[in-house]
């Protein structure tokens, strides 16, 4: 039920984040504000598929 997805940065650095979503419950693309290290700054990361 749980689909591992990947946050990915907008500040367009390429950092991303892995985590799962149940896809059930949150049918939207998640966008999320979390810390890129490369810039060194809080930006939107939002949902892609995660290639396997």
């Amino acid at each position: 039920m749980r689909e591992l997805i990947k946050l990915e940065s907008t500040a367009g650095t390429g950092y991303f984040y892995t985590t799962s979503k149940n896809k059930k419950k949150h049918t939207e693309k998640m966008e999320v504000t979390k810390f890129d290290p490369k810039i060194r700054k809080h930006v939107k990361f939002v949902e892609k598929k995660l290639s396997k």
